[in-house]
């Protein structure tokens, strides 16, 4: 298979140069699978406008989707950048555990979230009926739904990018759920 390597700054267009100059602003640094977004001209742009893009879900909901559905598509990168996130965002090194496995003991919201992301992305977006009904009598809303679905795919784009391209992991690794 083809070696990817991640694309310095000097080596990508104009407008994703202008890009890593605001990541670097933000960050701190340029993630590895953002710039691997910027081998394409247009991809890192459109991808940050999707990902950034308002949500019904707050901060702490969309970790426990870009976790749930990390761990089906068994993404090294996701789940490592976002249990990094999530624990910023208040979850404990445990809890980050549980959402990984679409699952969460410790809110009933969030244990209705993690299973409608994880069933959606188990079952390429034909979710089970009792699923949505646990999510909307835990107090979601059907723009809840449909926001949730959006974040699936958003997260799944950069699950498949990362699973085809292998770049180098640049957060703290994660140990597998079944360790």
């Amino acid at each position: 298979m083809a070696t990817f390597n991640v694309p310095q700054r000097s080596e990508v267009n104009e407008v994703n140069q202008g890009i890593f100059d605001n990541l670097e602003k933000q960050l701190g640094f340029v993630p590895n699978l953002y710039a691997t977004y910027a081998l394409s001209n247009n991809a890192l742009n459109n991808y940050l406008s999707l990902s950034g893009a308002k949500t019904s879900l707050n901060n702490k909901e969309k970790e426990v989707v870009n976790l749930a559905v990390s761990e089906v598509n068994g993404c090294d990168y996701c789940l490592a950048a976002h249990t990094a996130i999530a624990q910023m965002n208040g979850f404990t090194q445990e809890q980050t555990l549980e959402l990984r496995a679409g699952k969460a003991s410790f809110q009933t919201s969030y244990n209705a979230l993690a299973g409608l992301a994880k069933n959606i992305t188990e079952n390429r977006g034909r979710a089970d009926k009792a699923v949505v009904d646990s999510f909307l009598a835990a107090g979601y809303t059907q723009e809840n739904l449909v926001d949730t679905i959006v974040l699936v795919g958003d997260k799944t784009i950069s699950n498949y990018l990362h699973n085809t391209t292998q770049v180098p992991v640049d957060f703290p690794a994660v140990q597998p759920l079944n360790a």
